[in-house]
């Protein structure tokens, strides 16, 4: 059976869950509750837990792969796709790792992320231009969301530059995604929480695109806005909250207390949205 568009899974998740929440797995040893603090051994542990806590209020989840690469837990990111795969099969996995190179390099990444770890989605540097997205593309049905303007101060360093012809270069990068770079329906953008007003250019530049909305919840994106900027009807959001979620509480109550944190979230998006 042939794999669904990541766009159709997407917009299934988010009608099935009533969501535009995205929970991001961002494990951090140090904060997690006793007896597991300062274990990495205990990353699928806890991520598991995130995930049976807060499946049904999400339409996605969003593991970071350098928070499992740097304790040696690759093959604990593994486990914990699988997992979601027996928990919340309609939920899909983006993988956010950010990654950008070209040729026989990117389709190794490729694999990795679509054959080793089976995301869904992953996140990916436009800076190397087409040929560097080109071998993503081979992989049918799943999602690819491209930095555009990303919710760090420093992001206007570039994606704020205004190009020969007066476009910034975000909006560039909105335009190719919206258009010829989009060959098989698979992009979305990424576009920060925290500068509102850029995320409603991107949404008039590409009207249809997902987008991939970090910075919701510790970053201090505001909920309302966002959805106001980039909620469309015929345009998806996925709004990510990652800490806020993940260390709402510090003791064995860790997972009522994300699911608590996800469903206000996504009671919040939902109001700005006009939904009870």
């Amino acid at each position: 059976m042939a794999r669904p568009a990541f766009t159709e899974q997407l917009r299934a998740a988010q009608a099935r869950a009533d969501s535009l929440l995205c929970v991001g797995l961002d494990p951090e040893p140090a904060r997690f509750p006793p007896p597991w603090r300062d274990d990495p051994t205990k990353i699928f542990d806890f991520c598991a837990r995130i995930v049976d806590a807060t499946h049904d209020l999400v339409c996605a989840f969003k593991p970071q792969i350098a928070y499992f690469a740097a304790f040696r837990a690759e093959e604990q990111l593994e486990r914990l796709v699988a997992h979601v795969r027996r928990v919340a099969p309609q939920v899909p996995v983006i993988l956010d790792a950010k990654r950008g190179d070209i040729g026989a390099t990117a389709e190794m990444y490729a694999r990795e992320a679509f054959e080793r770890y089976d995301a869904d989605a992953l996140t990916l540097s436009p800076f190397m231009g087409f040929d560097s997205i080109e071998p993503y593309l081979r992989h049918d049905g799943r999602g690819l969301f491209l930095l555009c303007r990303t919710s760090n101060p420093g992001g206007s360093d570039l994606q704020a530059q205004r190009l020969q012809g007066g476009e910034r270069l975000y909006e560039h990068i909105a335009r190719l995604a919206a258009g010829p770079w989009n060959r098989n329906g698979q992009l979305g953008l990424v576009v920060g929480a925290t500068f509102p007003p850029e995320l409603a250019r991107v949404r008039e530049l590409a009207p249809t695109l997902p987008l991939l909305v970090p910075g919701v919840g510790a970053q201090g994106g505001d909920a309302a806005a966002t959805v106001g900027a980039g909620w469309r009807a015929g345009g998806p959001i996925v709004v990510n909250s990652a800490r806020a979620v993940l260390y709402a509480a510090a003791d064995a109550g860790f997972a009522a207390a994300a699911r608590g944190v996800a469903s206000s979230t996504r009671a919040a998006l939902n109001a700005a949205r006009g939904v009870n």
